[in-house]
């Protein structure tokens, strides 16, 4: 599946000159499927997407690439929306288990929510398909789907939103601030980079959404993140800390 959240969390927390010892006990990433064959296919469908940066992939080419018949996706997932749903299950797993193993550290929450701000805006570019299946499962699959992604994807993370902003708060670090406006703030920001890029390009010319262009988006949501959330007593303290 590539780099995971925990280790993009380290990367950023090692560049940002923090010097917290982090608690390493927390796996950095879930144990392997149990099924082979169902794997092969998630793999393959994966993989396709990253290389057409589309979700418009067929059966046939998902069983071609994973040299697994086409016939056994409805056994494992009984359509391709079902291995659609499987495979942003598995994904958003492994992001949302990091969730616990950031808010866990012995670092404080604008410290936290800096990594998580650089953490979720990496995973969006290292898996680009994210954002678009989260839309099509949401909008235009089965009211069931939908359900099943706003448990595992949507609720998680507005939950992490909420325990991370009330240790701020509670710290004295931020304002108060509504975890659900934030959720809307951070997350929207996030979907917008990459599901709304095709538009902006077709406007305004700009191009694909390159290393360096989510480095300065990083930069950016920081910025304008931090400019709202911050106590002003904490800010210059924690703008300097960062």
């Amino acid at each position: 599946m590539g780099l995971c959240a925990a280790s993009i969390y380290r990367r950023t927390l090692t560049l940002s000159g923090t010097r917290a010892q982090l608690n390493t006990s927390v796996p950095t990433k879930l144990p392997a499927g149990k099924n082979a064959t169902a794997d092969k296919l998630l793999v393959a469908a994966s993989e396709l997407m990253i290389e057409r940066a589309s979700i418009e992939v067929s059966l046939s080419d998902i069983a071609q690439k994973s040299g697994v018949n086409a016939a056994l996706v409805k056994y494992h997932f009984g359509n391709k929306d079902g291995l659609l749903l499987a495979l942003l299950a598995r994904d958003a797993a492994t992001e949302i288990s990091q969730l616990e193993y950031l808010i866990s550290q012995p670092i404080t929450p604008s410290a936290k929510l800096r990594l998580h701000i650089g953490g979720i805006i990496r995973a969006y570019h290292q898996f680009p398909y994210m954002n678009r299946l989260i839309h099509y499962l949401l909008h235009e699959s089965s009211p069931a789907a939908a359900n099943e992604v706003s448990k595992f994807f949507v609720a998680p993370l507005l939950d992490f939103h909420r325990r991370l902003l009330a240790e701020g708060i509670k710290a004295g670090e931020f304002r108060k601030i509504d975890p659900v406006l934030f959720y809307t703030s951070l997350i929207g920001a996030c979907d917008h980079l990459f599901f709304g890029r095709h538009a902006m390009s077709r406007a305004v010319g700009v191009g694909p959404v390159t290393d360096e262009v989510c480095r300065e988006y990083i930069k950016h949501m920081e910025a304008l993140i931090f400019g709202g959330v911050l106590n002003p007593d904490k800010e210059t303290a924690a703008v300097a800390a960062g």
